[in-house]
């Protein structure tokens, strides 16, 4: 007994009626969705001015550490000395309590005492957000 497969319905296409009724509702919700928002910026305000109010502070700038081949740190591009990383990272950390990120770039050639010289210039300034990065010689 053999089977017979109708196999010119399957080839057919899709079905695209549902996909197009979505994209117009989602056009229909993006467009009452602006028109709400441009109506509450119409409404004329007077904003009052706050003599005390503190600026809105942004995320702080990561603090780079870079330490090269020879085991002499940077901070950003300026060489430092060890003891001078350690009063910066100090003022970064006061600058931005809880918040300050240090990354430590070695490069690869760097000994293993250098980077752990700077982790632990950033635990002595208060700092928990560190991480360790390699960096390829040029």
């Amino acid at each position: 007994m053999s089977v017979r497969i109708d196999k010119g319905r399957l080839g057919s296409g899709l079905e695209m009626t549902s996909m197009i009724d979505i994209v117009f509702l989602l056009m229909i919700f993006f467009l009452v969705a602006s028109k709400l928002d441009e109506a509450d910026r119409s409404i004329d305000v007077v904003l009052p001015q706050a003599s005390a109010a503190k600026p809105l502070t942004s995320r702080p700038r990561e603090f780079v550490v870079n330490i090269d081949r020879d085991g002499n740190y940077f901070a950003g591009a300026r060489p430092v000395r060890l003891e001078d990383l350690q009063d910066l990272l100090r003022q970064a950390a006061t600058d931005n309590p809880q918040r300050q990120a240090v990354i430590v770039r070695a490069d690869e050639n760097t000994l293993h005492k250098f980077v752990v010289a700077a982790m632990d210039a950033c635990v002595q300034a208060g700092i928990e957000d560190y991480q360790v990065q390699s960096a390829a010689a040029d």
